[in-house]
């Protein structure tokens, strides 16, 4: 009878393709066919020549954007930071875990085996052994065996489990991609901004010593009788006030550099010496191809990542499920049971077992039906969460797009501003050493001056920055590799 149940729950098991639950599929959005603020090669060509020459293609946000921006050195601090840095090691150290736990739910398709053994002084009770003397009912009992377990897997628990898993390690893998694009991201970001704070410090000290001049001009006029103090002091005011600028922009400058040296692994002031020498901000490439909105879904890791936790959730909705019905195990024993030691593996100490167990939780189906409906509702917030993410994803292309697009233009304006701010102040001190204009003519065109090319390189900064926070957030162009543990390692 055993060996007939066995067998027709063996061939159920292996006939068995039904798994109870939900099927994922992916939710339907109704996505754009393009970006509603307009391609950002379309808008550069409207601004000015010189940000869309014509004739050049537009740089597909799958390329390698390190590449595109030509900077050895950024290009190396963000390798550094794909090996060394302490987010990307925890990312990583999860997506171990992840697989882990799939390594063991992938386990519980095959039999559960077990060894033991186990040795024993017994005294049976009279009851136990009538009429046996007191001193024969002592005695030694070893066993010794090997059982295994083995659920049949009729209804899915086991397969919607596998899912589950599964589907949690990609989610996963997927933040760990996330992390990758942020901690590129921030390195280039970082690294845009420490070169156009070099930038405006070089025009600071700059603009400082061209007023330094014209101070020493009016000063020597006043000691030579022919100025006046009130011309001085305007002078000197400027002056001061010029001079003033460069210690919060060296601070912001040593700031830039310890955030770099934390994001590659290292102490704060390791880069130091290193990114000391000022440097031209990286090129921008010339026009943009942000693709379409579905090739943003496809390339967004956290867009993935939703997805892949949503599929999760509706897997354990069939673990859920399936305790409404039955669950057969097949078990098994192989061992020996003797009272002496040399007898243990003796013929006739064999012992054996084969059991087919049902447990069903039919009584309990309160809790059963509980479980359910938390797995249901479990599902319900990640098909928000991925709705959400999605959104949030379009939302964030369009803003980049936006931001990208002006800020093209307004570094246009801003170059010639400073380029004309340059040449007045120029022309006013030529007029003023000439005797032609008064020195209130120079001053202020030297305060033009700074402001125009202090805000003609931060605006270069910012129109640099916003490329990189485009590809950001396209999340294309970034290397796609996992972290090497060895390296990592090498950096503890």
């Amino acid at each position: 009878m055993v060996s007939r149940l066995t067998i027709t729950a063996l061939a159920a098991a292996l006939l068995s393709a039904c798994a109870v639950g939900p099927d994922h599929v992916r939710p339907h959005m109704a996505v754009p066919e393009r970006f509603g603020s307009g391609d950002v090669s379309a808008a550069d060509a409207t601004a000015t020549p010189d940000t869309a020459p014509a004739g050049v293609a537009a740089a597909p946000f799958d390329d390698a954007f390190l590449d595109g921006l030509g900077d050895p050195q950024l290009a190396q601090l963000v390798d550094d930071a794909l090996h060394a840095n302490h987010d990307l090691r925890i990312a990583l150290s999860r997506v171990d875990r992840a697989n882990a736990l799939l390594r063991n739910a992938r386990l519980d398709v095959l039999p559960t085996v077990t060894a033991q053994g186990e040795v024993a002084d017994v005294r049976s009770s009279a009851d136990q052994a009538p009429g046996v003397p007191r001193e024969q009912r002592d005695g030694e009992q070893w066993n010794g065996g090997i059982s295994a377990a083995w659920e049949l897997d009729l209804f899915g628990r086991v397969r919607r489990s596998i899912e589950a898993g599964r589907a949690g390690a990609g989610a996963s893998a997927a933040d760990l991609r996330a992390v990758q694009v942020a901690v590129a991201g921030e390195v280039a970001l970082t690294y845009v901004e420490l070169r156009g704070t070099q930038e405006r410090l070089r025009v600071a000290r700059a603009n400082r010593d061209n007023q330094q001049r014209t101070f020493d001009l009016v000063q020597a006029r006043l000691d030579a009788g022919a100025g006046t103090e009130f011309d001085t002091a305007r002078a000197r005011a400027q002056l001061e006030t010029t001079a003033a600028r460069i210690p919060a922009l060296e601070a912001l400058e040593r700031v830039a550099m310890h955030r770099l040296a934390v994001l590659t692994g290292r102490d704060p002031g390791a880069l130091v010496a290193e990114l000391a020498a000022q440097r031209a901000l990286p090129a921008l490439p010339p026009r943009i191809d942000a693709g379409a909105p579905g090739d943003l879904l496809r390339a967004r890791p956290d867009v993935a990542a939703a997805e892949a936790r949503l599929h999760a959730a509706t897997a354990r909705i069939g673990v859920a499920t399936a305790d409404l019905f039955p669950r057969f195990t097949l078990g098994g024993l192989i061992g020996s049971q003797a009272v002496d030691v040399d007898a243990l593996f003796e013929r006739d100490s064999e012992t054996r077992i084969v059991a087919l167990g049902i447990d069903w939780s039919f009584l309990d189906i309160g809790r059963v039906r509980a479980r359910i409906a938390a797995a249901n509702a479990e599902a319900e917030g990640e098909l928000a969460s991925y709705q959400q993410t999605v959104l949030l994803a379009l939302e964030d292309a369009e803003n980049a797009l936006v931001r990208h697009a002006r800020a093209r233009t307004e570094d246009a304006h801003l170059e010639r501003a400073a380029i004309d701010a340059e040449q007045a102040a120029q022309l006013a001190r030529a007029r003023f050493e000439a005797g032609a204009s008064a020195l209130l003519d120079v001053l202020d065109a030297e305060r033009v001056q700074l402001q125009a090319q202090d805000a003609f390189a931060d605006g270069r900064t910012r129109s640099v920055s916003s490329a990189v926070a485009l590809y950001k957030s396209l999340a294309g162009g970034w290397p796609q590799t996992i972290p090497e543990r060895e390296r990592i390692a090498g950096r503890r």
